[in-house]
């Protein structure tokens, strides 16, 4: 397979995206922390070639990230209380909340009852679903290597493995997210990130 790499300006990068998205395809691109690998959420064959193109352990889930939070309802059963005041004040950004998970949403996505989802902040990415949908996203690197802030990384990692990488240049974060799990009443960190624990607990005892 030959890697394409594709300029973010270029007026057809997220049509040519979603139609390989559509086709069942996975496609990087970056995102306000590093660059993502992703499919469609709702592909359960597609999901399951990003475990295999990354070399991914399959009991690790898959978060899915979403262009609006009017996409919540799409992905998750519930969302409670606690994640409504992380939103309001962490989203867009680089925050993951663990919530429960819609039923409808293949079992590649998550072993468990719950899935990680956030809205990033970045105008590709979310363009980007906005044509596709919800999409199934991890950093865009083989697992167990460095996460990529450039398209040069990615293809350095991914080459001949995936058809399509958006290059936006260097990603602003640098850092995967901050993964929270917040399906009870208080916040459980899952994975440190650019937000911390404390400023999240910060937010929450001014509200």
């Amino acid at each position: 397979m030959r890697t394409e790499i594709l300029s973010t300006k270029d007026p057809d990068a997220i049509s040519r995206a979603n139609g390989i998205l559509r086709e069942g395809g996975l496609v990087a691109f970056p995102t306000d922390t590093v660059y993502g690998i992703g499919s469609m959420a709702f592909n359960q064959e597609a999901i399951e070639s990003i475990y295999v193109v990354k070399e991914r352990a399959p009991e690790k889930a898959i978060p899915v990230l979403i262009a609006d939070e009017g996409d919540l309802d799409r992905v998750v059963k519930v969302v409670t209380r606690l994640a409504r005041r992380l939103i309001s004040s962490f989203w867009p950004g680089p925050l993951t909340l663990v919530l429960p998970k819609r039923v409808e949403l293949p079992p590649g996505i998550s072993a468990t009852s719950t899935v990680g989802v956030r809205i990033p902040d970045h105008d590709i990415a979310r363009a980007l679903f906005r044509h596709a949908g919800p999409m199934a996203v991890t950093s865009a690197n083989i697992s167990g290597q460095e996460s990529p802030c450039t398209a040069e990384e990615v293809l350095r990692q991914l080459s001949g493995r995936i058809p399509l990488i958006l290059d936006g240049g260097k990603t602003p974060g640098g850092i995967p997210s901050t993964v929270v799990d917040a399906s009870g009443n208080e916040p459980i960190l899952i994975r440190e990130g650019p937000i911390s624990l404390q400023k999240i607990k910060t937010i929450l005892l001014k509200g």
